[in-house]
């Protein structure tokens, strides 16, 4: 096994463990957060129903607009206040966080903030 199929097995490894304790009910939905080399994206899921109740990333027109690159910790700050802004709409002020089997560190640390910052709860 090369070192790049090592590192997403370990990866896949550590979303498997997270996933096993953590559970988005409609009270309280998961909000999932997925980071890649160019872009964060971040979703609030009801696991109960299945479905998706609210996203955003850096590839939304609402960030776009903005004229930021999506790579940083100031856009994840941006994307957490973005799917802050749209699960208070939809209702939801507590969320349980799904930091993706990465480290709670940069820009994952930077995207839990800008969603405490608007309001959400976790």
């Amino acid at each position: 096994m090369n070192k790049f199929t090592a590192k997403k097995a370990a990866l896949k490894r550590r979303q498997r463990r997270v996933r096993a304790k953590i559970f988005g009910t409609a009270e309280r939905p998961r909000l999932n957060v997925r980071r890649t080399n160019a872009h964060m994206y971040a979703q609030i899921i009801d696991d109960a129903d299945g479905k998706t109740i609210c996203s955003a990333s850096t590839l939304d027109a609402e960030f776009r607009a903005t004229g930021k690159i999506g790579s940083n910790k100031e856009a994840a700050e941006l994307v957490g206040e973005l799917v802050a802004k749209r699960a208070l709409a939809a209702g939801v002020t507590e969320v349980t966080f799904d930091r993706g089997g990465r480290i709670y560190h940069g820009r994952v640390k930077a995207l839990a903030d800008g969603a405490r910052n608007a309001g959400l709860k976790f």
